[in-house]
């Protein structure tokens, strides 16, 4: 499968992204309970904000559209996506009160992780239609929609309307489903959601159970890769990834086409961080002209290269990072 996107030319802004910025607290001692954990470090998270500084760190012109706690850890991300070379005008400032959102990390072994969440009054999803700039849409040649931020009013309205002012520029949209299960209140609501934003997205990526969530009414009872990928194709869809886990990633073209991903060799510490590292460097590929076969085995590299380090966002590589660990595994 040789084809790949054409993004817009001749833009100021490569990618855009709106949705959750949040902290990250993972645990410094690995390898036992949260029971026992005494200490974390503190990162920037969220899916959206990883893949933003992901992008970015690829060499992209990057801008992030969300809203921030009136605190000292909203005045952390802030700082940091500025440092990060990521443009933040669209980011604004909750005064109502809300918090920060917080996601404490456990970590038993490389293959035992889970996630501790507070997102009670979060200021993420405060994020409102009238806060979201049309123009920095408009400037940008793709959007990056996380479905997390369709979990609640207001800012399921505000993602609603960015894809809307993305359908009418012309800029490509991505969702990453981005299924987190305690933002929302039936599996009903989400996937009535998903499929408003799914509809209206160029490239969708998920899991296989993130795909089965978004078409709990479509009928598809075999769950079938082939026609999960065609239903898509049938509204804007170009490319649909479906995620399999350790098993690797499958991307469906309009034309018919499939590949599996590459799947590189690490060190595990953790397993979060992969999807948003993969979903930066496979879109790094696309926006660089590349098939779809080498995007997605650069989105691979660097997946194996963020689940080799403690954090998620701090690990984000680039480009020369990534170049260097294909050539050291093709030659290990």
């Amino acid at each position: 499968m040789e084809n790949t996107l054409a993004f817009p030319a001749g833009r100021p802004r490569d990618f855009v992204a709106i949705g959750r910025l949040c902290i990250d607290l993972n645990a410094n001692e690995i390898n036992r309970p949260m029971e026992e954990t005494m200490t974390f470090t503190k990162y920037v998270g969220g899916s959206p904000a990883n893949i933003c500084i992901g992008m970015s760190r690829l060499g992209h012109r990057a801008a992030f559209i969300g809203k921030i706690a009136d605190d000292q850890m909203g005045r952390f991300i802030r700082s940091y996506l500025h440092d990060n070379g990521i443009d933040t005008a669209g980011v604004t400032t909750d005064r109502t009160g809300a918090v920060t959102g917080l996601a404490f990390t456990e970590i038993k072994s490389p293959e035992d992780c889970s996630i501790l969440m507070y997102r009670d009054n979060a200021a993420d999803l405060l994020l409102a239609p009238e806060e979201v700039d049309e123009g920095l849409i408009a400037e940008s040649k793709a959007l990056l929609v996380s479905g997390t931020a369709l979990a609640k009013s207001p800012s399921r309205e505000a993602v609603l309307l960015a894809l809307r002012y993305a359908r009418k520029h012309g800029t490509k949209v991505v969702f990453d489903i981005d299924y987190r299960p305690y933002t929302w209140t039936s599996p009903e609501e989400t996937a009535v959601y998903y499929h408003l934003a799914a509809e209206k997205s160029d490239i969708i990526i998920g899991t296989r159970e993130e795909f089965d969530m978004l078409e709990r009414f479509d009928g598809n009872a075999a769950h079938s890769d082939e026609v999960t990928a065609a239903q898509w194709f049938g509204c804007h869809a170009e490319l649909v990834i479906i995620k399999h886990g350790k098993d690797g990633s499958i991307a469906y073209a309009r034309d018919g086409g499939s590949h599996r991903g590459a799947i590189f060799p690490a060190k595990i510490v953790k397993t979060f961080g992969a999807g948003d590292s993969y979903a930066a460097g496979f879109l790094h590929g696309l926006m660089q002209g590349w098939s779809v076969a080498r995007s997605m085995e650069y989105g691979s590299a660097a997946a194996s290269i963020v689940i080799s380090s403690h954090s998620c966002s701090d690990a984000m590589p680039t480009a020369e990072q990534v170049d260097a660990y294909i050539e050291t595994s093709q030659h290990a």
